[in-house]
């Protein structure tokens, strides 16, 4: 069974990124000779002209973007390829698992629609380029709604585990719960894809993690699902060494938290992601209290520039510093986070 289930994630790992390191070059071409590129924002979150925001990367206007596209292609045919693969060999389970997959893979596909929709508009718009932040809001809270039901109601989802404490239920509250997590961090990679490999290799980070607790759970479909994640956005990085050649866009950041966040929810490690993700996290809460001390104390800011890493660049911190510091903040904690993970094995 063991030996089986080994085998199956790493075909479909390698899978995933010769796929996906054979058709990016094509893909990269396709996107500049039609002009699917990055623009940078005329305007911040509260409206006012973005002028430390452009000043600082500026040099990365027209940027191919629209990357996931090709992910998310790649990442289906390694699910449909794991189903085909199951009928010839004897494999007791795929890809294509309706107790372990069938949630991440819904989340992955209806929020790179959402963020697909954004990109699209960042592309063509010449003013306001990107999706308003309500309707991008209410869909991410719809999609949260949706999903917390059916944790509670379908899959009797009621209680998280606390370390040293052990399975706590909260019956109701794991509705609200559910809810206010996802919503509140929703946004949190794509606001930290501004630096050429941050965002990716986090993402690789934490996915990791949870291909290795969702193994150590039991759950092999579901840690297959990682790996097949976790060696796509290898191949990303290995063509997307600064200069950065295209960006994952709203398409890839949007869908891939949802879906970190969805897999989180389901291995039941409620205090390993925060940890794990400690970036994202402390990223999206930057932007909350840079909005909530520019509302409430008329427009002081704490930053000089928010998320936190744009401030770090503008207070005289090169890219690579912030990138390579916050891979050593992230390797360490990481480290502690699957141990918490563990915790409940």
């Amino acid at each position: 069974m063991i030996t089986s289930q080994l085998f199956v994630i790493l075909i479909s790992a390698f899978s995933a990124f010769l796929i996906t390191f054979l058709l990016s070059p094509i893909f990269i071409n396709f996107l500049i000779k039609y002009k699917f590129s990055k623009n940078l924002r005329e305007n911040d979150s509260t409206w006012q002209v973005a002028k430390i925001f452009n000043s600082l990367h500026n040099k990365k206007k027209w940027t191919p973007t629209m990357w996931w596209v090709l992910i998310w292609g790649v990442i289906l045919f390694v699910v449909i390829f794991s189903r085909g693969l199951s009928y010839f060999w004897y494999i007791e389970s795929s890809l294509l698992d309706r107790w372990e997959v069938y949630l991440p893979l819904f989340t992955l596909i209806f929020m790179w629609f959402l963020g697909a929709i954004d990109d699209y508009l960042n592309i063509i718009q010449s003013k306001h380029k990107w999706l308003h932040h309500n309707p991008k809001m209410f869909f991410t809270l719809f999609f949260a709604l949706i999903w917390a039901l059916w944790f509670y109601f379908k899959l009797w989802y009621t209680w998280i585990y606390i370390p040293f404490i052990g399975d706590v239920d909260i019956w109701f509250f794991y509705i609200p719960l559910f809810i206010i997590l996802i919503t509140w961090t929703a946004h949190s990679v794509n606001i930290t894809d501004w630096l050429d490999w941050l965002a990716s290799w986090l993402l690789i980070s934490a996915f990791f993690a949870f291909w290795i607790l969702a193994y150590f759970k039991w759950l092999y479909s579901l840690s297959i699902f990682c790996a097949v994640i976790v060696w796509t956005l290898a191949a990303f990085l290995w063509f997307n060494i600064p200069p950065a050649k295209f960006y994952m866009g709203d398409t890839g950041s949007l869908a891939l938290w949802a879906t970190l966040w969805v897999i989180w929810m389901m291995i039941d490690s409620v205090f390993a992601l925060p940890i794990i993700g400690w970036v994202f996290v402390f990223e999206i809460i930057s932007v909350i209290i840079q909005l909530t001390s520019k509302k409430f104390r008329n427009g002081k800011k704490v930053f000089k520039i928010a998320p936190f890493h744009h401030h770090l660049e503008a207070c005289g911190w090169t890219e690579s510093q912030i990138v390579m510091r916050f891979w050593i903040i992230w390797a360490f904690l990481s480290f502690i986070g699957i141990l918490v993970g563990l915790m409940n094995v």
